[in-house]
């Protein structure tokens, strides 16, 4: 899934999760919304990690980096010469990994926090389940 529709399906369900969750100021929610918008396209730059392990190399990373407008409109094409069979199955599993301990961690500070943060995530990994599956 592109940058453009994860940050949609974030904003959705970022302002559905500050809705539902005892937020309790209007800046915390703003934050929070911001903060889910973010983390729901940021996600996916475990991607280059992950290039950089089948490919071994970071030019995958260096191109997007020296070349960011390539980076947001030509992405079918980023991580050109890594088996994307692979590479998706491979994302998912760090996203659930990554995402795991993200959760955990805030959830030593603030259950909120962690719920908020889990709801996105899981926005995040059944959007990219979708696409992968050709259902939408």
């Amino acid at each position: 899934m592109k940058s453009p529709e994860h940050a949609t399906l974030g904003a959705i369900a970022s302002g559905i999760l500050v809705t539902v969750l005892p937020v309790s100021v209007p800046l915390e929610a703003g934050v929070l919304f911001g903060y889910g918008v973010l983390l729901s396209v940021f996600v996916d730059l475990d991607h280059f990690v992950l290039a950089r392990y089948h490919a071994g190399d970071w030019s995958h990373l260096r191109r997007c980096v020296t070349d960011p407008v390539f980076a947001f409109t030509e992405q079918e094409q980023v991580f050109e010469g890594v088996d994307t069979r692979t590479l998706e199955t491979h994302r998912l599993l760090t996203h659930l990994l990554g995402g795991g301990l993200l959760v955990a961690a805030l959830a030593l500070f603030s259950s909120v926090y962690a719920l908020f943060t889990a709801g996105v995530l899981y926005v995040h990994v059944v959007a990219d389940l979708v696409r992968d599956g050709k259902i939408a």
